[in-house]
C-alpha cells in the first residue's frame, strides 16, 4: 500500500516520538537512587524483570499517541477510484432573423417556432455549453458560449424580426458569414466538442461559386460539426446541405412545428453525449490512523488504573 502525504514536511516531527521511545526503552530515563542492599537489589532485578518489561511497554504508548498525532498533522491521504464525467459539447446556435423569418409557421412566426424549439432542446443537452448568435446580412453574438441558459429564454423578443427593432443591414440572408463567424467563437474553446445548428428559411448568395466548399473545409479542420434544420416549404439548399454533409453533420427539412421538435431530438440522438474517465482524485485517509489513536488513547487510560512507573 504505498502512502501519500499533503504536508510531508510534518513528518520530521517523528523524531520526537522515536526519541522518547528510545528513552524509555534505555532505561535512561530519570530514577531516584536508594540505599538498598547490593544483594537484595540483584535479587529484586531478578524477579521484577517481567514487570519491567510490562510497565516500559506501558510507557510506549504516549510516544504512540504522539507519533499518530504527528501523522495525522500531516494529512495522510489516498487516491479514490476512477469516476467518469459527462464530455462537454460546445454548441452554438445560429438564427437567421432576416424578413423572412417573419413568415407564418404554426401559429406564429419561423422564428418564433425556431426559439421556442431551442429553449425546449437546451432542456435535451443539460451539461453542454451554449451559445447564441444571431444573423442577417451581419452577425450579432447574442450570447457567448455558456451553461447558464437563462440569457436563452430571455432573448426572443429582443430580436425578433416582427418587432422591426433590427437595424437594416440585418435584412438579408448571409449564411456563409454567419458560419465562419460561428467557427471562430468555437475554434476558441479548449475543450469539448463543437457543434454549429444553423436555423434559416432561405439561399444565401455568400456560397456560390464553391464558397460552400471553401467553408465546409474551415469548419471541418477546426473540428465544428454542422447541424441544419431548413424551416420553410421546399427543398433544402444544395450549398447547406453540402456544408453539413462535408462537416459531418446533416440537414431537416421542417415544414411545421411539430415537425421542428421532432428535428431537435433526432439532433440529440446524432450528437449523443458521451462519458470519459477521469482519474481519482487524491481523498483524506484519516481512517485507519484515528483508529489507532482511539485504540492507543484507551489502552494508556486502562493501564494508568494498575500500572504506573515510579522513580524507582
Amino acid at each position: 500500500m504505498s502512502l501519500s502525504f499533503g504536508h510531508p514536511w510534518a513528518l520530521a516531527l517523528l523524531a520526537i516520538p522515536l526519541l522518547l521511545l528510545t528513552l524509555v526503552w534505555s532505561g535512561k530515563g530519570g530514577r531516584l537512587a536508594l540505599p538498598f542492599d547490593g544483594t537484595a537489589r540483584a535479587d529484586r532485578r531478578s524477579r521484577g524483570l517481567g514487570l519491567s518489561v510490562l510497565l516500559r511497554l506501558a510507557e510506549s504508548v504516549s510516544p504512540l499517541l504522539l507519533a499518530v498525532a504527528v501523522v495525522l498533522l500531516a494529512g495522510p491521504q489516498k487516491i479514490g477510484a476512477p469516476s467518469t464525467k459527462r464530455k462537454l459539447t460546445n454548441i452554438q446556435f445560429c438564427v437567421d432573423v432576416s424578413g423572412s423569418m417573419t413568415a407564418s409557421f404554426g401559429e406564429g412566426t419561423r422564428y418564433d417556432a425556431a426559439m421556442e424549439a431551442i429553449n425546449e432542446f437546451l432542456d435535451f443537452r443539460d451539461g453542454d455549453a451554449f451559445g447564441l448568435t444571431f444573423f442577417g446580412n451581419n452577425v450579432l453574438h447574442w450570447c457567448p458560449l455558456t451553461n447558464d441558459t437563462s440569457a436563452f429564454r430571455c432573448a426572443p423578443p429582443f430580436m425578433d424580426p416582427k418587432r422591426g427593432a433590427l437595424p437594416p443591414w440585418f435584412g438579408g440572408t448571409s449564411i456563409g458569414k454567419a458560419l465562419n463567424a460561428c467557427r471562430d467563437v468555437l475554434a476558441s474553446r479548449e475543450e469539448g466538442d463543437r457543434m454549429i445548428i444553423l436555423i434559416s428559411d432561405g439561399f444565401s448568395s455568400d456560397l456560390s461559386g464553391g464558397q460552400d466548399e471553401v467553408i465546409a473545409d474551415r469548419l471541418k479542420k477546426s473540428g465544428v460539426t454542422v447541424y441544419g434544420v431548413h424551416v420553410a416549404d421546399g427543398n433544402v439548399p444544395g450549398e447547406v446541405l453540402n456544408i453539413a454533409s462535408l462537416t459531418g453533420g446533416e440537414m431537416f427539412a421542417a415544414g411545421d412545428p411539430a415537425a421542428l421538435d421532432t428535428v431537435f431530438k433526432r439532433i440529440d440522438q446524432m450528437q449523443v453525449a458521451e462519458l470519459e474517465k477521469v482519474a481519482g482524485e487524491q481523498l483524506d485517509d484519516f481512517g485507519l490512523w484515528c483508529w489507532i489513536g482511539l485504540i492507543a488513547l484507551a489502552v494508556h487510560a486502562l493501564l494508568q488504573l494498575f500500572l504506573r512507573a515510579t522513580p524507582w
